[in-house]
């Protein structure tokens, strides 16, 4: 994938005014309409970093055999039994 260069020289969003209203309208009581949007913008931020992650390890898990058997005995454990003791 191939990253977009970008300048940073104006930092205004424009918004239609009917995204404007439906924003308004669900906004909390001491919230602006920056913090929203900048809060939105943040959580999808996260959700593709997320999202990006899942499949880079999902790509390591392929190529991976160790990776993914400890994958599965760690999904395998019982979570009533107390954990095991490593022998250092």
């Amino acid at each position: 994938m191939k990253k977009r260069s970008f300048k940073y020289t104006d930092t205004t969003v424009k918004l239609e005014a009917p995204v404007v209203r439906e924003a308004a309208a669900i906004l909390e009581e001491h919230q602006t309409l920056t913090a929203f949007v900048r809060e939105a913008v943040l959580r999808d931020i996260r959700r593709r970093r997320m999202h990006r992650a899942a499949r880079q390890y999902r790509d390591l898990l392929a190529g991976d055999a160790a990776e993914t058997k400890a994958v599965e005995a760690w999904e395998a454990a019982s979570l009533a039994a107390e954990p095991g003791r490593n022998a250092s």
